[in-house]
Parts: structure tokens; C-alpha cells; sequence
């Protein structure tokens, strides 16, 4: 792997594919040009954390920004505002660790759904790349890739199914509404891969040790 290839990655929006091959080509090189693609990879891959929740692996991460940017002969002035904006994300969370208790319950729910989803698609090898990507209106809740095939993903959690299932959820004015979504998402980053859209479904809450997962691929948009 070589500093323009890792470049290439970041540019195909392969953040986690980026920051391991950049860490790989850091231990080996640590000219000013490595240094500056190690620094980009682990700004893309905090705020990555940052998005799926990752908040430990975050801090950890801006730590080790800090100290790379210390150690570079060019501090450039683009690399410290990056720096200061990634501390400011990981000030802004902390707040919002702290005030968890006024976070409503279903919005609670929303999110760790989305959480279990994301690990189930990177258990079965899909590579995350966006959570709750929101454009105006428009949101996506997980944008992933598998091999080439972009997934576009809608998350529906449920404490229980006793009286609607929860993919039922996606209607078709929600339907027609994330065509739209992914249309302006296909276009927005000049993506020609092949795409699918997929709903993964889960029934259980966060105290739940064994909740149910159901992944139904290929839905179709109306």
C-alpha cells in the first residue's frame, strides 16, 4: 500500500479500509508526506467513531492526533483547525454522554438499534461508511458497502412484535421518500456502483442479552 493509494481511499469514502493502511505505511515512513496522510485517516476515522458511538476508541484516537500533530515540522494552518475541530466533537459528545438522562426513551431506543445494526453488518464483513447521513431532509440511517455493492440501510427497533412487525414501519411515503434520499446520495457523492436497499429489523431493548435480528436484503423501492 503506498500514500497515494490510502489518498484514493479516503476519496472512495473507505474510512476504516484508509486508516489501516495508513497506520501500516506510518510505521514504516514517517516523512512529512506519510505524516500528513496519517493525520487525514485518523480525523476521518474519529469522526467515523464519533458517528457509530465509538467513544472510547474517538478519545483515544484524538490523543494520538494531538501528539502527531505536535511532532510535525509543518503545522499547517489547515491540520490545526482540523485538529481543533475534531477536540471540539469530542467536547460537544462528552456533553451529550452527560445529559443522556433527558434523551427521550424511543430516541434512546433509535440509537442503539442503530449501534447493533452497524456491528451486525461489520460482523458479516460489510464495511460501514455513513450513519444517519441527513442531507436537509433527506436521512439515511446506514450507509455501508459490500465489495462493490453500496447498501443503503433503514433501521427499525421494537421493544416487541405483539402487534406490528417492525419493518412494517417502512411504508410506502417512507419509501418513496429514501429513493430520494439515496438518489441524492448516489448523485451528491458521484457514486456509480451498483446499490441495494436493505431493512434490518430489531425486536429487544439495551438490557436485552439475546435480541432478534432480522436482515431482509434487495427490498424493493416503489
Amino acid at each position: 500500500m503506498t500514500i497515494s493509494e490510502v489518498h484514493g481511499l479516503r476519496r472512495q469514502n473507505r474510512v476504516t479500509e484508509a486508516y489501516e493502511a495508513a497506520r501500516q505505511v506510518y510505521s514504516v515512513d514517517k516523512s512529512p508526506a506519510a505524516s500528513e496522510m496519517m493525520f487525514g485517516a485518523a480525523v476521518d476515522m474519529l469522526k467515523l467513531n464519533v458517528a457509530e458511538g465509538r467513544m472510547d476508541e474517538a478519545r483515544r484516537i484524538g490523543l494520538a492526533l494531538q501528539r502527531l500533530f505536535q511532532r510535525m515540522d509543518e503545522q499547517r494552518e489547515d491540520m490545526r483547525e482540523a485538529l481543533a475541530a475534531c477536540q471540539e466533537l469530542l467536547s460537544v459528545e462528552k456533553e451529550k454522554e452527560t445529559s443522556e438522562d433527558d434523551v427521550p426513551n424511543h430516541l434512546k431506543m433509535g440509537a442503539w438499534g442503530e449501534n447493533l445494526a452497524a456491528a451486525y453488518l461489520r460482523d458479516k464483513g460489510y464495511v460501514v461508511m455513513e450513519r444517519d447521513w441527513h442531507s436537509g431532509h433527506r436521512d439515511i440511517d446506514i450507509i455501508a458497502r459490500q465489495n462493490e455493492c453500496v447498501v443503503f440501510v433503514e433501521v427499525k427497533t421494537r421493544r416487541d412484535d405483539y402487534f406490528i412487525q417492525p419493518e412494517q414501519a417502512v411504508n410506502y411515503q417512507k419509501l418513496k421518500n429514501l429513493q430520494r434520499s439515496i438518489n441524492h446520495y448516489l448523485k451528491y457523492r458521484r457514486i456509480d456502483n451498483p446499490w441495494r436497499f436493505d431493512i434490518i429489523s430489531i425486536i429487544g431493548d439495551k438490557d436485552d442479552m439475546t435480541p432478534k435480528i432480522h436482515h431482509m436484503e434487495n427490498v424493493p423501492l416503489y
